[in-house]
């Protein structure tokens, strides 16, 4: 299930440890693993850019 990344509700957040947290701050994701429901109706386009933000490469294996 594809992930809406550039979602104002969705949040991505990396522990101490490491570990890769994602939420949708609507919950209306599905938990695990973590996806955005096909035309979520909650959808909102991010009005901030993610320009001077280091955005790590995506890891396939999470």
């Amino acid at each position: 299930m594809p992930v809406n990344e550039d979602c104002r509700h969705y949040v991505m957040q990396t522990t101490a440890s490491g570990d890769k947290i994602e939420r949708c701050k609507m919950g209306a994701n599905d938990p695990l693993p973590f996806g955005c429901p096909d035309g979520c109706v909650f959808y909102e386009p991010r009005r901030v850019s993610s320009a001077g933000w280091q955005i790590p490469p995506k890891d396939p294996q999470r």
